[in-house]
């Protein structure tokens, strides 16, 4: 494969990225759908291309959506959890132990969650107590509903590998044939 389709195919996921990022600003609920969404997309990177280039496009799009995303919450999320995840989640499944996957893949959500957490506090200056409602204190309500809802993510990005392979991946490898 040649670098010019490498470089091309990057730049387009890459862009394709970022602009879901930006739509963070528009739809209200979009701080973790939308960077979850932008994440999956590296799938195709890492089918295409692989790992290397995978975490190179994430890089670009995480820096850039630091830059010009203004839901820093959701560039957050983005680049400490969501934006790697899927292509980290091919490598944690290359392991023979299903069991050891599933361990592998919870430690990692969990400790990307605490530190987003105490990046946001540490880092963008946000008080801790603007964390509690009602007596609530929210990360905690937030890292359980999180640990509930993980396994759906989960097997959402792995149905969207199957669909890409049996749909996308065939279209594109006829088209780079031509």
């Amino acid at each position: 494969m040649k670098t010019s389709y490498k470089v091309s195919l990057g730049g387009i996921i890459g862009a394709l990225s970022l602009c879901l990022m930006l739509l963070t600003s528009i739809i209200p609920f979009g701080t973790f759908a939308v960077p979850a969404l932008a994440g999956m997309i590296l799938i195709c990177v890492v089918i295409e291309l692989g790992y290397r280039w995978a975490f190179v496009v994430y890089a670009i799009v995480s820096a850039l959506s630091l830059l010009f995303v203004t839901d820093k919450e959701a560039a957050l999320y983005y680049v400490v959890f969501l934006g790697f995840y899927p292509v980290a989640k091919s490598l944690i499944e290359r392991l023979k132990y299903i069991f050891l996957q599933f361990v592998l893949k919870y430690a990692l959500f969990n400790i990307c969650m605490v530190l987003a957490f105490y990046i946001s506090i540490y880092v963008f200056s946000i008080p801790k107590e603007s964390f509690s409602l009602f007596g609530i204190y929210l990360p905690w309500v937030f890292l359980i509903l999180g640990n509930m809802v993980f396994p759906i993510y989960d097997y959402c990005i792995s149905k969207m590998v199957t669909v890409y392979l049996l749909k996308i991946h065939k279209l594109l490898a006829n088209k780079t044939k031509l």
